[in-house]
């Protein structure tokens, strides 16, 4: 009788795993489970490509070999599962560490070395250790095609990235917009609502807070009084407070006005706070008429004097709390209260600062109210927000310019004694403008790669409609098996119902390029979906006089050779010299950002086989969708 399993002396698993390797390495194992099913039933797989700049890690043979299993039954129940490998090569994690490699930052791109030489850099590093890769996904026995990736800087993949996009400008499903995004200065890019969704992104810090003394002018609300009367205001954010353009109330909240002592200077003055947090300041008085007293500190006796509807205080007028800078324009308009829908009295003072150009809220009740945003002009008459990209206060804030307003923004050891919120703090007490000041612990975002803290920023960026869809998105996330099915109604159910559009948008060198071209109005635009259109179009702008050349001359539409596809480059240091003309006649220019690169990862069911310029029926059949 043949001996059907070899048999061992002894349990030696390194010997094991060579000899099994090799053997299916002699007689083509892998390829045979593939091609020995050819026709029949397919199971559809998508690798999730590793960045090949960094080393594997034991966390990635435990998540290969998790897929592996789910690849392994299907094929052990005879159905064809074609497995392609690929490589993620665009993104923060290999500009970070380039940049590190080079002892730049973002901003000295441009500068101390070109978008090219910063672009060639990071291709180089990209692939660093995909010997490495192999030689794991090999040793750990993965099955996956690694002799023919797809690799996400390639224009093959890019080009279908591009169309799919143009699919979504085509339906209306991508639009720009001005908006107030969570933006990561270490990272120098905005961020999207499911990357602030990632596990450990947002983290317990303790902070300064502030409890701000804002003063009426115009009409008292204590009429035959001399004392100052002050709305008071919270923020966790002290930061903000020398962008304050309003205050916001709610219309059906109650508020106290009382008297009493500061706690920091002793001066008496009057003050305005909403009914229901009162005695939170106050636990030995009520939060009704009358005068109460406590021993001890200063701010210990009050009287409450009357109470009003939030209703009545909107429109009121009150002092610019730090005067470093007025709004650029409309300024008239500024420091007033309005009304807000998000305005509460679970904490603070149910009196919300509002600085519009950092928080989507603010924003947006500041504009319904006609309330101007804190913008200044900077040196080329652009309006810009009082803290620059990298996180800096303008020159605009005297003592405070060019001091981050994070401390975790300075590099190591470099960070003062004293954060900008902290020197804030001080002034207000100084000042006579602060009513308490304290540690506050709270939950606050951080950026996924740099984890450092992320700010609320003024963007211009290209948007996804995404919410156009949610419903369907909702729908089709309950048929999906999930395990544990908390997975797919909690985290990731929860997400979706509180869908916001997707920012498309990336403030960096290394990826794929927005392919929309706009004339510097707005009022006519382009978007790019194929190399073959673009090479048309640039054939336009030649004999409108725009371009003198076309990059793409060497290009053949209908060519789907790889050396055709290598005879140019659709990264963004070879897109942006590209010129096109309106159909006005007018230039236009592409859009200077990237694109999110999970939107480069979401695309590869069809950029992985560029679809749909090759392989159309693997997809149209469902052979490989």
């Amino acid at each position: 009788m043949s001996e059907r399993y070899r048999e061992y002396d002894g349990l030696n698993l390194p010997k094991v795993a060579e000899t099994v390797a090799e053997l299916w390495k002699k007689e083509n194992t892998f390829d045979k489970s593939i091609s020995t099913r050819e026709g029949g039933e397919s199971y559809v797989f998508y690798e999730g490509p590793p960045s090949a700049n960094g080393k594997p890690g034991i966390h990635h043979v435990m998540a290969r070999t998790i897929k592996d299993i789910f690849c392994r039954f299907p094929t052990l129940n005879g159905k064809q599962v074609k497995r392609k490998a690929g490589w993620d090569t665009h993104g923060l994690p290999i500009e970070l560490g380039v940049e590190k490699e080079l002892g730049i930052t973002k901003e000295d791109i441009g500068k101390k070395i070109s978008v090219e030489d910063y672009n060639k850099a990071c291709r180089d590093a990209v692939m660093r250790y995909t010997d490495m890769w192999a030689d794991v996904t090999e040793k750990m026995g993965y099955w996956v095609d690694m002799d023919d990736p797809y690799i996400t800087y390639e224009n093959k993949y890019i080009e279908t990235v591009w169309w799919l996009l143009r699919r979504l400008y085509d339906k209306g499903l991508l639009y720009k917009g001005y908006t107030i995004q969570p933006y990561s200065p270490k990272a120098g890019t905005g961020l999207s609502s499911h990357e602030l969704n990632q596990p450990g992104t947002y983290k317990d810090v303790k902070d300064t807070s502030a409890i701000a003394k804002f003063r009426i002018t115009g009409d008292s609300l204590v009429v035959g009084s001399d004392l100052p009367q002050y709305f008071l205001a919270w923020t966790t954010t002290p930061w903000t407070l020398p962008s304050n353009t309003a205050l916001g109330v709610g219309p059906k909240i109650d508020y106290l006005l009382f008297k009493t002592n500061d706690r920091y200077s002793g001066n008496p003055y009057i003050g305005v706070i909403a009914k229901d947090r009162f005695k939170y300041y106050f636990n030995y008085a009520d939060a009704a008429i009358g005068v109460y007293e406590k021993a001890g500190k200063q701010d210990s006796s009050v009287e409450v004097l009357s109470s009003v509807k939030g209703s009545d205080l909107v429109g009121m007028r009150y002092e610019q709390l730090l005067d470093y800078a007025l709004p650029y324009e409309n300024a008239d308009k500024a420091f007033q209260v309005i009304a807000g829908d998000f305005v509460t009295t679970e904490d603070g003072t149910g009196i919300v600062h509002l600085a519009p150009t950092f928080g989507a809220d603010d924003a947006r009740v500041a504009k319904e109210a006609g309330v101007p945003p804190l913008l200044v002009l900077d040196e080329n008459e652009n309006p810009v927000p009082l803290v620059d990209l990298q996180g800096r206060f303008r020159p605009e804030m005297k003592e405070l310019g060019s001091k981050y307003v994070k401390n975790e923004y300075y590099s190591d050891g470099e960070a003062p004694e004293k954060s900008v919120d902290v020197e804030l703090a001080i002034k207000l007490k100084e000042e006579d403008k602060a009513f308490l000041v304290e540690k506050y612990e709270h939950s606050y975002p951080h950026c996924w790669r740099t984890d450092k803290p992320v700010l609320y920023y003024p963007l211009d960026s290209w948007f996804i409609k995404s919410t156009a869809k949610k419903d369907r998105l909702i729908e089709l996330n309950k048929t999906i098996n999930w395990k544990p099915k908390s997975t797919g109604e909690g985290r990731f159910g929860n997400w979706l119902e509180n869908l916001n559009d997707w920012n498309l948008s990336r403030s960096r060198f290394w990826g794929i390029p927005i392919p929309i071209w706009r004339t510097e109005e707005g009022d006519e635009e382009k978007c790019i979906g194929s190399v073959e259109q673009l090479k048309a179009e640039i054939e336009k702008s030649i004999e409108a006089g725009l371009m003198s050349e076309s990059p793409l001359s060497e290009f053949e539409a209908g060519n789907m050779s790889k050396g055709n596809y290598e005879s140019f480059d659709l990264h963004k240091n070879y897109v942006d010299e590209i010129v096109l003309v309106s159909d006005s006649g007018k230039t236009m220019r592409r859009e200077n950002d990237l694109i999110d690169v999970w939107f480069d990862s979401g695309s590869m069911p069809y950029a992985q086989l560029h679809y749909p310029f090759e392989n159309r029926e693997l997809i149209d059949e469902g052979k490989y969708f």
